[in-house]
């Protein structure tokens, strides 16, 4: 079952590939493809041209690219130069990526014309980094002080490439989460990455020259570094190369290409299955289908593969492991929840953490692991490479049980990392940002199960006497955090539970009491929905029986007469404080006006000579309501307004209307007194709204309906 044949050095591999497949296409993206004999000879040149870029053998070169097959011509090109390669996440902030940059030590950076400026910004004052720029607009130009990748790859260099990389010699490092919180550089070899596409992601999925693969999965994550880059490059197959999980895009790709083998996450799995069964979606050719990021559910199992024919394979592994440690095969027994089985030529031992003894069937222990695919060690960090790498055994930090037949089931894990989607989350990185924006004087973070991501990280906080903007805390976390890092939800609680000793009991977070302030989901779909519900035909409060009275020049649409009309809310203020009547004032503010507009809302608020006095803000179309208006612009007063009503509830209301100039005064006063703190008027109908509980029904970027109203 090893295919020790595929354990060669790479520029050997890319010769022989260009000899025996030719111009048959090796990888392709929606803009353009690349065959054997081209990859060797573009790969070669970039070798080349990287020397004279002063990159010697040992440094490291980062990639700094979305999925397109530059991203697999720079990882060849760099080995072939007897460089170090080291792929990197590019929605990256400009503070982790000035991390990666600094920690690497990269010399080089590929990237494209649309992220110079970021690279540039996290280089800093260092002027020995060299940026190569794909452009796919202007391909042989280039900005100042920049190289062309085209030009490079079409251009013989003053020498050739080196192609002197040994088996044994330091190829590639990966960033991994890790329990300092801060990522950590996996170096790894040419054998430790081709030992696992030999003894697992060719031979088990059965990969060859047959098949054309389709993997939306993000290049610079060991998987695909592994299971796409080196795998196809190793048996000759050929890759369509997604940049994300776009349903159509998927779709059309499915289809066009005869995909035989697919790679993806279990949400893209949920969309495939849901796409059979709504418009009778045939993959014909499919017939093998790798997951990463979770270990799929039976019903998930079951359902792909009674509606495309075609197996799920899933595993659980890391990059330290440079890919799977057990696998589940797509033939054979299974065991629900399981990881499946060790890889070939994997050990694998369950040890007691405490005793390092080895423990029996059915009990929980702590995944060694030894074998030729473990990595040599982390970069510049001798420290936590000596706590991890003992004795010839790998210390994976997570927990898990086996059976009496062998399968393993993943049960914890020690380190506390979160894995969303796929993605490797570690909470103290976002407690760090959170403690450091006013108000919070202490913070946790935690894991929280979800259907089809996995986890997601959730944020619970203690505020200060001052009190918390919650804005402020996702403004934050966007600004300095990659999107799958930022919490799906932040909680306001009494204190963070700790051990005797100091550490966060995180399990307990989960299950004690908490006040929601904020949803902050930005890439997924949310988890809870927003259900717009119509209010009865005839309000119990008749309109007469309302005093308005109207802020600012702008509010044309009132129920009547206003009592009063005064210039801002200012002034309303100081009047009603002073006894002048007209306890609901509307005011309809403009965009750029919003700021002001909360100051003052805060100030009317917290002004007990106002009394019961509440304050409407008005706005037009600005709220997507139950998919009538999708596309409606948000208006940041749905925003920055919620905040007010969270800090005084009962004060503001919200009230969004259609954007015809004349609603009945019936509807904006049964709006009013509904008692909510948002109403909508849609089609001379009072909508108000309510959270229900919603299974995510597709996949991939979140619709824009799905976050606009924040009541």
């Amino acid at each position: 079952m090893l295919r020790t044949e595929l354990i060669r050095p790479l520029p050997e591999m890319i010769r022989d590939n260009a000899d025996r497949f030719g111009d048959k296409v090796a990888f392709r993206d929606a803009r353009r493809s690349v065959g054997y004999a081209e990859l060797a000879r573009r790969t070669g040149r970039l070798a080349g041209h990287l020397a004279r870029l002063r990159l010697q053998p040992g440094d490291r070169a980062a990639i700094f690219l979305g999925n397109r097959v530059e991203v697999v011509e720079s990882y060849l090109a760099v080995a072939r130069a007897s460089a170090i390669g080291v792929p990197l996440n590019p929605r990256a902030s400009d503070e982790e990526l000035a991390f990666f940059l600094a920690d690497s030590g990269a010399r080089v950076v590929f990237t494209d014309a649309g992220r110079v400026d970021q690279v540039r910004r996290a280089v800093g004052d260092r002027d020995d980094v060299r940026l190569v720029v794909v452009d796919q607009d202007r391909p042989f130009d280039a900005p100042a002080g920049t190289a062309s990748f085209e030009a490079l790859a079409t251009s013989e260099p003053p020498e050739p490439a080196r192609d002197d990389l040994g088996l044994g010699d330091l190829a590639w490092m990966l960033y991994t989460s890790g329990t300092t919180g801060k990522p950590k550089g996996v170096l790894s070899t040419q054998r430790n990455c081709l030992w696992s596409v030999a003894a697992c992601y060719v031979p088990v999925p059965e990969l060859s020259a047959d098949d054309r693969v389709l993997w939306p999965l993000p290049l610079f994550h060991s998987l695909s570094h592994i299971a796409c880059v080196l795998a196809v490059n190793a048996v000759g197959a050929t890759a369509r190369i997604v940049d994300g999980f776009a349903p159509e895009e998927i779709l059309s790709a499915l289809r066009e290409e005869r995909s035989t083998f697919l790679a993806g996450v279990p949400t893209m799995y949920h969309y495939l299955v849901q796409a059979a069964r709504r418009d009778g979606f045939q993959a014909p050719a499919l017939r093998m289908c790798l997951v990463g990021g979770a270990v799929t559910t039976a019903a998930l199992r079951n359902s792909f593969e009674e509606a495309f024919g075609a197996p799920l394979v899933d595993a659980y592994g890391s990059t330290e492991t440079c890919g799977s440690i057990t696998i589940n095969w797509p033939h054979g027994a299974r065991v629900e929840g399981s990881c499946g089985l060790p890889v070939p030529g994997v050990n694998v031992r369950l040890v007691d953490p405490d005793t390092g003894l080895d423990v029996p069937h059915g009990r929980e222990g702590e995944v060694w692991v030894s074998g030729p695919s473990v990595m040599v060690g982390y970069h510049n960090r001798p420290d936590v490479t000596e706590s991890v790498l003992r004795d010839g055994w790998y210390r994976t930090g997570d927990l898990a049980r086996r059976d009496e037949a062998g399968f393993f089931t993943i049960t914890g894990r020690i380190k506390e990392l979160i894995i969303r989607g796929g993605e490797n989350i570690h909470p103290g990185e976002v407690e760090e940002v959170l403690r450091g924006v006013p108000g919070v004087a202490d913070v946790a973070v935690a894991g929280k199960p979800h259907d089809l991501l996995g986890e997601v990280p959730v944020a619970y906080l203690v505020p200060g006497p001052e009190g918390v903007d919650p804005r402020r805390l996702l403004d934050e976390c966007r600004r300095r955090l990659s999107y799958f890092k930022v919490p799906e939800e932040f909680y306001e609680i009494d204190r963070v539970p700790r051990t005797a000793s100091g550490k966060i009991t995180r399990h307990v977070l989960l299950e004690q009491p908490g006040r929601l302030r904020m949803a902050g989901s930005t890439h997924y779909e949310d988890l809870l929905r927003v259900e717009w519900t119509p209010l009865p035909s005839v309000t119990a409060t008749p309109v007469a029986a309302v005093p308005w009275a109207a802020v600012g020049a702008g509010t044309a649409v009132l129920p009547g007469e206003p009592a009063h009309r005064w210039a801002d809310l200012a002034a309303a203020r100081e009047a009603v404080a002073a006894g002048a009547l007209g306890p609901v004032l509307v005011v309809e503010p403009g965009p750029a006006e919003v700021d002001e507009l909360v100051d003052e809302l805060r100030a009317w608020s917290s002004d007990e000579r106002t009394g019961g006095a509440r304050v409407v803000v008005v706005t037009h179309r600005a709220v997507a309501v139950g998919g009538v208006d999708d596309d409606a612009p948000e208006h940041p007063a749905w925003v920055r307004v919620a905040e007010v009503q969270q800090e005084h509830p009962g004060r503001v209301v919200l009230v969004d209307l259609d954007a015809a100039a004349d609603v009945p005064a019936h509807l904006l006063a049964s709006a009013v007194a509904s008692g909510q703190d948002c109403a909508a008027v849609r089609g001379g109908v009072a909508l108000v709204p309510g959270w229900s509980a919603w299974r995510c029904p597709r996949w991939g970027p979140r619709t824009p309906s799905t976050r606009r109203a924040r009541c």
